[in-house]
């Protein structure tokens, strides 16, 4: 069922995971810290090793969903509806074209060299023929996108996760993830628009957002019809952490989920 389920909503796990990174990652950082040391309850029933800070996590949860619906999401909707279709689908490929920076260096960084050059290919393709990336030639070219951050590279190199954390504003993550916020921050934000004034950049980062949330309007009907017999954080939280796990072993972890938890170390027979 979690399989099925995260297959379902990886896209806009993807999304909410692409966009949210973006946010003031330095302030949330700070943010999440000073909760984790002030919040050690933890939820009646049996501790999730996993997810040792549960409380503190559903709180931020609970806010996190909280300014969705009085911010984020009326604000998609609105953009969705005085927005054409043609004009939103071209926002939505200059983005992702611009993310491709980032996958390309997690690539060189994890020794992927084949994966590499045809994400720098798929780049350069989209860039030019596709004008800045805003029609997406690549992908009807057969050249696939790809999803690369730090997090992963740092996870590809045997670094553990460590607990689950849900930050603020950005959402589910590890501490291992969290780490790797910065180097993609510095990598996406601070190069490419680094000749950009502030403003500029904050509006940028707020079409990206707005962008992302309504990519995945049509999709979240599934995530909350499924709450609906489950609890919703746990839906998110195992759903997240295996599609990591995934993402990790490129798409082809132990058939035995026991072999390995979350965890362990990436053995190096199932690096590639």
């Amino acid at each position: 069922m979690l399989i099925w389920l995260n297959n379902k909503i990886a896209k806009p796990l993807n999304g909410i995971e692409r966009s949210f990174k973006r946010l003031r990652f330095a302030l949330c950082l700070a943010v999440t810290a000073g909760l984790l040391l002030s919040a050690c309850a933890t939820v009646p029933g049996p501790a999730n090793p996993k997810d040792p800070y549960q409380s503190t996590n559903r709180a931020i949860f609970k806010f996190n969903q909280t300014l969705d619906e009085l911010a984020v999401k009326p604000a998609a909707q609105a953009y969705r509806f005085i927005t054409p279709q043609f004009v939103r689908t071209g926002i939505h490929h200059f983005f992702s074209n611009l993310n491709d920076v980032t996958v390309i260096i997690n690539d060189i960084l994890q020794g992927k060299a084949s994966q590499g050059g045809r994400d720098a290919l798929r780049f350069t393709v989209n860039t030019t023929v596709g004008l800045l990336g805003f029609i997406d030639v690549a992908t009807q070219a057969g050249l696939e996108k790809h999803h690369e951050d730090f997090g992963l590279t740092l996870g590809h190199w045997g670094v553990s996760p460590g607990p689950y954390l849900v930050l603020p504003l950005l959402g589910p993550s590890t501490v291992r993830d969290t780490i790797g916020l910065a180097p993609d921050y510095e990598a996406r934000y601070a190069l490419l628009f680094n000749n950009m004034s502030i403003t500029h950049r904050d509006e940028a980062f707020v079409l990206e957002t707005v962008s992302v949330r309504e990519g995945f309007m049509d999709d979240e009907d599934l995530i909350n019809d499924v709450a609906l017999s489950s609890d919703h954080y746990n839906i998110i939280r195992d759903a997240w952490l295996q599609r990591r796990r995934n993402q990790i072993y490129d798409g082809n972890p132990p058939a035995d989920p026991d072999d390995l938890t979350d965890d362990d170390p990436v053995p190096t027979s199932q690096k590639r």
